[in-house]
């Protein structure tokens, strides 16, 4: 087989490739001269030097816009400086509560992301191999055409629409409304395959499932742990707060199976094996209670179920730890003083806890550890969960999402109700859209959709095994590529099987050149986030307006534009934009964000109206870097981006949720207890909290959600008004859409959503508490005989693979053939599936070749040296071809590969099956084509952290 090297594409920017590629030859074949930004020093003082005028004579009013990263979950501020309708120069802002004046690689970077000529500039489609260009309203027609043909021949679940964790808010809710409208729940978006098991597992704990505290915060923290989190190149910008809490003492602790970037500032680095995440906590819990080192008040007043991990963690004493993580029992020791002696503390992970069979197990074990030390509710300590995309947090809290619609109200038909209230519309007519068939037992309306890690599973699947009609025939990949996805093998199999695959992005992506297919591919160009404006929810829960830089470039679009279009062909636009206006076929923004202002209480998004978040937008100045709260200005006394939940009305000024569970604070203030969403007993056990929970409150006890027969109970019913008494009747909380029973409950200092402890035991769960599960494909045999995985089962519409994984394993001995352990993450050159990145010179220049790291010990066996062409083999049967990186960042027995490249699939370049001219200026093999099978038995994250694989010389 002939080996393609990931290296710029010589077809279009270069004549020679291979390691050794200089900066200067890469910037000379790439185009950019040393007038750009590649030539400045984009790090050395956080400034970029300005380009080259639009104009000939650089005449023209230059004017500055504020607008946001739109990289990684930080959100940092930048100005882009315009003249003549061109964006020619950018500056990080010095004044943005968040990042002042901070800026990474691919922050410094953004302005190349308009007018990148590696874009799609025109609809086009694949006829008979060729790209051809259409016009709008051709690839429209021909589009909803197929759409309209598939809903009559299989159904409305035979189409999918893959969301995107790019999109803005309004942009977000819109597409699941379109679905809704479409009638299926087959919609999902990439924290399906990033975040959903924290989403899960800290939502069931807590009552939330999102970062407690903020990045500011962690100036105040006694001690960091960080496990499965490399934020030193995941989330660069947050480096600066968390080195400046550990200039202010903070002991940081760095728990990864690699020693990373971050590490190297670490007080203590742990090396854990791949997929041991529970046991390590365990390790550490079993030391805090042997040492009486636990909040015991805080236990037994706020957190239930705790005697049940306290039983669970005698399984795991010091040698067992020792056993299964590599932990030693004089460190673990170690670890577990210093988080007792250092507190407040926080916890940081990110995907390399997450992406697990057992990820939603992991996340509560993080949980629970922070209800033991006590470390919740307090600035300093809770979990700072660093998302990924810049609006993964947002894309997620509005329901992109195949078990939930906006606001996480679930497919309960209450929920949807709720929902048909806020669009203004027949429920009837609502439910009229979606296949009103059983199948294996569950109604496609009420039951959850094929999540975005298995959509291919949907295409492939023998439909009577499938919860809906048919398989999927066609997909929407709008700002999602598919090379982020594991099983690469069996995703480019469903590409070319569909009917139909069409992609909605600045760049074709690998949705649009993986196949190997002739037709019906549609290539749809959709503007940048710096072509439009919206909101953009930060991984802190604050929301930020991002205003548009400059027009759409070429004949792209933006996202909300192609919706209204596509709803128009379909016969849904009349419904789907009954209370939004449109200007031509341009949604407006601002009553977007009206419209989710009138449905979306259960988190409290709410009180964010368009004209606060601009108001918070052009005062970033104002806003403390410590606390984030407005000392002054017009905003006074509110918390920057107002995150949620933001209580009430607009028109209530409630200043946003800095901290969540916080009870030192009126909920009028930003307080807050944990929630009451489990119900208020269990197998004759109290729920609810033992102490008052947010300061103020007038029951002076825990309590339940609210409903109107509670206000009615309490004596409060009158302080509603009359209009408020009739939206309110027979509502609770969350469903009354005048918010009255939300005002009046914090009137008299109450938590809308109720006052209970949070719970260690999840009964709804397969597992009630976390329990250590070996990954599937794992080396080590006789532990997965001790501790074993999941029957197989039925998840979410498809049958799933868990215990006879295990066993083929052993059977075949894969475990002996592919002996090395397997682990995926980020670099910080790239973002994501890298299509962006990776055609951007400033960043492709920084790195050029897809590697695996590899241990000097493991390549001595194999007669392996740095920068040689190996093969990883899979034990699926995949190989990629790509260079070895010697290194001692990992440990004799384990590997790493990054995440972001794409376009070589297995040893086969890609290259001949982009549209002219947007080939990336670097392509490589995409690591997901080697991961292996796995997905968390509650969500259905993906595994791609803890495989095995086999590595050869070439």
């Amino acid at each position: 087989m002939k080996l393609t090297r990931s290296v710029p594409p010589k077809a279009s920017t270069c004549e020679s490739g291979g390691l050794g590629l200089n900066r200067r030859q890469f910037l000379k074949r790439a185009g950019v001269t040393s007038g750009g930004i590649a030539a400045a020093s984009m790090l050395g003082t956080g400034m970029i030097t300005k380009a080259e005028a639009a104009s000939a004579d650089g005449s023209g009013e230059i004017s500055t816009v504020r607008t946001i990263c739109s990289h990684c979950s930080v959100g940092c501020g930048v100005y882009a400086k315009v003249q003549n309708g061109v964006w020619i120069h950018q500056e990080p802002a010095f004044d943005h509560p968040i990042n002042r004046g901070g800026h990474c690689a691919k922050g410094a970077s953004l302005l190349h992301h308009t007018h990148s000529e590696k874009r799609v500039k025109y609809p086009m489609k694949l006829v008979d191999g060729q790209w051809t260009k259409l016009t709008w309203e051709e690839a429209i027609d021909q589009v909803g055409d197929l759409m309209l043909k598939i809903r009559e021949e299989s159904g409305p679940d035979s189409i999918y629409f893959m969301g995107s964790a790019k999109t803005n808010n309004e942009q977000s809710y819109l597409y699941r409304k379109l679905a809704a409208m479409w009638g299926t729940n087959n919609v999902d978006h990439s924290a399906r395959i990033c975040h959903s098991t924290t989403v899960a597992g800290v939502a069931n704990t807590w009552g939330y499932g999102a970062m407690t505290n903020s990045y500011n915060d962690m100036h105040n923290c006694k001690s960091m742990l960080f496990i499965g989190s490399n934020a030193a190149e995941a989330h660069p910008v947050a480096m600066q707060h968390i080195l400046l809490g550990k200039e202010r003492g903070a002991k940081m602790i760095v728990v990864d199976p690699r020693f990373t970037r971050t590490a190297a500032h670490a007080d203590e680095y742990v090396h854990i094996r791949p997929g041991t995440d529970i046991p390590f906590i365990y390790g550490l819990l079993w030391h805090i209670f042997e040492n009486d080192w636990q909040d015991q008040d805080f236990i037994d007043s706020r957190a239930w179920g705790m005697e049940a991990i306290r039983e669970e963690i005698k399984n795991y004493p010091p040698d067992e730890v020792e056993l299964i993580t590599s932990v030693g029992e004089k460190q673990m020791y170690r670890v577990a003083k210093t988080l007792a002696d250092h507190r407040p503390g926080t916890i940081v992970w990110c995907m390399g806890g997450t992406q697990h069979t057992i990820g939603n197990a992991n996340t509560r074990a993080y949980c629970i550890l922070q209800l033991a030390l006590g470390n919740m509710g307090v600035s300093g300590g809770g979990a700072n969960i660093f998302r990924g995309h810049d609006n993964v947090q947002g894309a997620t809290d509005f329901g992109l999402l195949f078990d939930n619609l906006p606001g996480y109200y679930g497919l309960s038909e209450g929920a949807w109700q709720h929902w048909s209230r806020v669009w203004d519309l027949d429920f009837e007519w609502v439910k009229s859209r979606f296949d009103q068939g059983s199948y294996l037992g569950d109604t496609p309306m009420f039951s959850a959709g094929i999540p975005c890690s298995r959509w291919h599973d949907g295409v492939m699947e023998d439909k009577d095994k499938i919860g809906q009609r048919d398989n999927v025939r066609m997909a929407f990949f709008l700002g999602q590529s598919v090379n982020t996805e594991t099983r690469g093998r069996e995703v480019r199999e469903a590409l070319n099987k569909m009917d139909a695959v069409v992609v909605v992005d600045p760049y074709p992506t690998m949705a649009g050149v993986m196949h190997t297919r002739k037709d019906n591919v549609f290539l749809l160009p959709a503007a940048t986030q710096f072509e439009t404006y919206g909101s953009v929810s930060n991984s802190n829960r604050s929301l930020q307006w991002r205003s548009q830089v400059v027009e759409p470039m070429f004949e792209s679009k933006p996202d909300h534009e192609i919706m209204y279009l596509l709803a128009s062909k379909v016969g849904i636009a009349e419904q789907m934009f009954k209370n939004i206006k449109v200007e031509g076929s341009v949604p407006l923004i601002e009553d977007i964000t009206r419209e989710f202002n009138r449905g979306m209480w259960t988190v409290g998004y709410t009180g964010q109206s368009p004209e606060r978040l601009k108001l918070h937008q052009e005062n970033w100045g104002t806003f403390d870097y410590e606390d984030l709260q407005a000392k002054g200005g017009p905003a006074k006394g509110e918390t920057y981006g107002l995150p949620w939940p933001c209580w009430g009305t607009p028109e209530q000024k409630h200043p946003g949720t800095h901290i969540l569970y916080d009870t030192s604070k009126n909920v009028l203030e930003g307080g807050g207890n944990f929630r009451a969403r489990f119900g208020v007993e269990y197998e004759g056990e109290n729920l609810l909290a033992s102490d008052p929970g947010s300061k103020g409150n007038e029951i002076g006890d825990g309590f339940p959600e609210f409903t109107a027969d509670m206000l009615k109970q309490l004596g409060w019913w009158d302080d509603l008004t009359a209009e408020e008494k009739v939206a309110a009747e027979g509502r609770n909380w969350k469903t009354d859409l005048s918010g009255g029973i939300q005002r009046v409950a914090m009137k008299h200092g109450c938590i809308p959503y109720g006052n209970a402890k949070a719970r260690c035991r999840v009964w709804t769960f397969p597992d009630e508490i976390p329990i250590h599960r070996e990954p599937l494909y794992t080396p080590k045999r006789e532990l997965a005989i001790k501790y074993p995985s999941y029957e197989d089962r039925q998840v979410a519409r498809l049958p799933t693979l868990y215990r006879s994984i295990q066993e083929k394993v052993r059977n075949e001995e894969l475990d002996i053939k592919f002996p090395m352990i397997l682990t995926t993450g980020r670099l910080v050159e790239y973002e994501g599936g890298g299509e962006e990145t990776r055609s951007n010179p400033w960043l492709a220049e920084l790195q050029q070749e897809m590697f695996v790291e590899i241990n000097p010990a493991d390549a001595s066996d194999r007669g392996i040296r740095d920068g040689d062409e190996v093969i990883l083999h899979s034990p699926e049967g995949a190989k990629l071809y790509i260079s070895a990186l010697v290194t001692e960042r990992v440990i004799p027995g384990e590997c790493f590969m990054p995440y972001h490249f794409a376009g070589i699939f297995e040893g086969e370049s890609l290259e001949t099956s982009y549209p002219e001219g947007t080939v990336p200026y670097v392509i490589g093999e995409s690591a997901n084509t080697a991961m292996t099978y796995g997905y968390d038995v509650v969500t259905q994250m993906q595994e791609t952290k803890a495989s095995i694989c086999q590595i050869t010389k070439v």
